[in-house]
């Protein structure tokens, strides 16, 4: 298989990691900082040149931890930079595919350029064959927050992965005993109705939990049924309302990239191009071969359907069109979730 770079991105294939044109611009303009950035993060008593609200070297942050997020493709990378370099912050990745080595175009990783711009941490930490949960992923944050703080260094976390930031401010939830005849009649119901139906009923009870879970992923599905049951909070206001009322594991305040749906499919269609264009295909074959790719990481939106190709199961084009699908099923998820940090900050494109 051959590839070559299609004129809107401005990177070598050879390279096989890649960034999007500049020519869309990331959601947030100079005075997206003043408006948002600054009055939020920063102690009220702080002055600072409305003209230019970054020219500090060194301003008092309220937190040393802050967290960027927003929907796949939106342009978290580009502007993660752009804040790690004017706050002097390292920043840590939230995203659980680039956690794996070898994963670099569906991933979106950084560049090594991009790397260089800034220091990146929990990146490339694991084989893609490796089973990596959410308490190994918060266990490698906490390593990494202490570097940082350690180093005097602030700290900017940058990803799309929900569950990832849950953890991260609220920790993580004991697993409840399991309910062998609960767990049977959820079976049953999938069996008889099949997962979507399940997967429904959960987003209505709980939508915050049911948008990051695949409609089909049938484990989680009812594994989300058990957790509920067992808590005994059933309603997503009493469980916001309960979960609010503990402390913060690391409190952090949540600036979320929103760009407009249109201007984000755009996006997304772009970068699924680009990266079949720049050889997604290859580096999953050679993934596979290198380190060979586990149920987790084969799941990724791009390497699911790439495994499919390589197999001979379907077409390249229908690659690329259930790539886009399932990429913008996967902001749609993440826009849902996203809403239920009521403390959030969006930035509007």
């Amino acid at each position: 298989m051959s590839s070559s770079c299609p004129s809107t991105v401005p990177t070598d294939c050879s390279d096989v990691r890649f960034r999007l044109s500049d020519s869309i611009a990331p959601a947030s303009p100079k005075e997206t900082f003043t408006a948002y950035l600054y009055p939020q993060l920063y102690h009220a008593t702080k002055t600072y040149d409305t003209k230019d609200p970054m020219s500090a070297s060194k301003p008092e942050l309220a937190s040393d931890c802050i967290i960027l997020t927003g929907p796949t493709a939106s342009g978290k990378t580009a502007l993660g930079i752009r804040i790690a370099q004017r706050l002097n912050a390292d920043i840590l990745s939230a995203d659980s595919v680039a956690v794996y080595k070898g994963l670099d175009i569906g991933s979106a990783k950084p560049t090594l350029e991009e790397q260089a711009q800034a220091t990146h941490h929990l990146l490339d930490l694991v084989d893609p064959a490796s089973l990596f949960t959410a308490s190994d992923w918060l266990l490698a944050a906490a390593n990494a927050i202490q570097d940082c703080r350690d180093r005097g260094r602030r700290i900017l976390f940058v990803g799309g992965t929900p569950l990832y930031l849950r953890c991260l401010r609220d920790g993580l939830d004991e697993s409840p005993a399991i309910d062998l005849d609960f767990r049977n009649s959820l079976t049953q119901q999938i069996a008889q109705s099949g997962p979507k139906a399940l997967h429904e009923k959960l987003g209505r009870l709980r939508p915050d939990i049911a948008a990051t879970i695949h409609p089909n992923d049938t484990k989680r599905i009812i594994r989300a049924f058990e957790i509920i049951q067992a808590s005994g909070v059933d309603h997503p206001r009493s469980w916001a309302q309960a979960r609010n009322s503990k402390k913060q594991l690391f409190p952090c305040p949540i600036l979320v990239i929103d760009q407009p749906r249109k201007i984000l499919n755009r996006r997304i269609h772009e970068r699924v191009e680009a990266m079949f264009e720049c050889g997604i295909l290859e580096e999953t074959e050679a993934a596979e071969q290198q380190y060979g790719i586990g149920t987790t990481a084969a799941q990724a939106a791009g390497y699911k359907e790439s495994l499919a190709f390589i197999r001979g199961e379907i077409t390249k084009q229908d690659a690329i069109t259930k790539t886009k699908q399932r990429t913008r099923q996967l902001a749609k998820r993440q826009r849902t979730w996203f809403r239920s940090f009521s403390d959030a900050v969006w930035l509007s494109g």
